[in-house]
């Protein structure tokens, strides 16, 4: 929807070869942006039923860090669900609490504290965690789930992959053949990675996995696979939100602009999440209804604001929607902050393209082949060089480059897609 690159959250899979899976040597968005899931996404009932038990058992064992280090996972995961970051000091209270009654070998309060780490997108101290968690439990999966969050969104592309096959080594489920599947897409091998989440699903994922082979399809020019995914999936669960959205993308892609509206009217009403609301802003502006786009970017900018107050920091989110607003200094201001903490893939393109929107196209280009530096083959990417290559006067490297976004996916923003084929055009005509 936006001229952001697919910034689905740390989901992935690994290769299959005769029933094993194996990781090519050594990988997200949400994006890919965001809490990460431990294993399939659980039911808003299972949290709180996990939420209830563990209180249940706190009223009777007031001091069972057990207890506490359940409680304060099952919050971080309420976070995310709801959208609702004022779960998150419950969850750093609940395992704060569970660590000063144990403070020696207690991997699961370190596991937890890693979690939450991540979702508040403070990557640094997940990886510090998930470091210390690994130290006392070095044979327990989870551990390296928050490492490999951490790793790759931290950039450090070899240690993510080592954390994942780590992860399928100890227990090749939903959890790691997911997270396996994001370091494949990055890395260009979309074959491999529509495998291992096929394998998840196989192994239970259930709707959560239809929505990620419904991303992959869409992300790869495939709106029919795409559609028949997300479908799929609604036919298991029809209020998840995950995939009304992806069914209104679809919608969005295909013209069909009042479904593709009422379907991110919906979806936002039932989870206000920042890619929801940012997704819906941009198609409001596309279709021509700036001041109901910019009402969205209201409600986006108070979430931001509820996220930043409850710990979280996100300013890669920040610099794009910033860039889509046309505030390119503050996009330039938040880009290169986010880039003060981390090298990731997604922080690399937002420095390039606020770079570029803001002038400074030779440096623009350094940070555009940093973000392609993987092969990960992704149109938002293969865009913003383009459009930087096409200002620097590399005509033919520009015209490579956007034909390159628009072969891996004709219809990845309602407005960059139009874009990329005017400017095309441009170039072709000699212009």
């Amino acid at each position: 929807m936006s001229s952001t690159p697919g910034r689905r959250r740390i989901f992935a899979v690994a290769v299959i070869v005769a029933g094993v899976a194996v990781l090519a040597a050594s990988a997200s968005t949400l994006f890919a942006r965001p809490a990460v899931p431990t294993a399939s996404a659980p039911s808003l009932s299972a949290l709180d039923r996990a939420v209830d038990a563990a209180q249940a058992k706190l009223r009777r064992v007031p001091n069972d860090p057990d207890a506490w280090a359940r409680l304060g996972i099952a919050y971080v995961e309420q976070a995310r669900v709801r959208a609702d970051p004022n779960y998150y000091p419950k969850a750093q209270g609940a395992l704060e609490k569970s660590l000063a009654l144990r403070p020696e070998r207690n991997a699961e309060a370190l596991i937890g504290l890693g979690a939450l780490a991540n979702a508040r997108h403070d990557f640094t101290a997940a990886r510090q965690w998930g470091e210390k968690a690994r130290a006392v439990a070095p044979d327990t999966a989870e551990v390296y789930g928050v490492l490999a969050d951490a790793y790759t969104q931290l950039g450090d592309a070899e240690a993510a992959t080592d954390a994942v096959q780590r992860m399928l080594d100890l227990k090749p489920g939903v959890a790691s053949f997911t997270r396996a599947a994001y370091d494949l897409e990055l890395r260009g091998q979309v074959d491999e990675a529509r495998a291992a989440l096929e394998r998840a699903r196989a192994d239970g994922c259930g709707a959560f996995c239809d929505y990620q082979l419904g991303e992959l399809a869409f992300d790869t020019g495939d709106l029919d696979g795409a559609a028949r995914h997300y479908e799929d999936g609604l036919r298991a669960d029809p209020r998840d939100v995950s995939l009304l959205r992806g069914r209104a993308k679809v919608a969005a892609a295909r013209g069909q602009t009042d479904d593709a509206l009422a379907g991110y009217r919906d979806v936002v009403s039932r989870a206000p999440l920042p890619e929801h609301l940012h997704d819906y802003a941009l198609l409001l502006t596309a279709a021509g209804r700036p001041e109901e786009a910019a009402a969205q970017f209201t409600v986006l900018d108070a979430q931001r604001a509820l996220a930043e107050a409850a710990g979280a920091t996100d300013d890669l989110d920040g610099s794009v929607i910033a860039a889509d607003r046309g505030d390119v200094t503050t996009a330039l201001r938040l880009a290169e902050a986010e880039w003060g903490r981390r090298h990731q893939v997604l922080v690399a393109d937002a420095m390039a393209w606020a770079l570029h929107l803001n002038g400074r196209d030779a440096e623009a280009l350094t940070f555009a082949d940093r973000a392609g530096a993987l092969g990960w083959r992704n149109a938002g990417l293969a865009f913003h060089r383009g459009m930087i290559l096409h200002s620097l006067g590399r005509q033919a490297e520009a015209a490579t480059a956007l034909e390159q976004a628009l072969s891996i996916n004709p219809h990845f923003s309602v407005a960059d897609a139009a874009t990329a084929r005017q400017t095309l055009e441009t170039i072709r005509a000699g212009k």
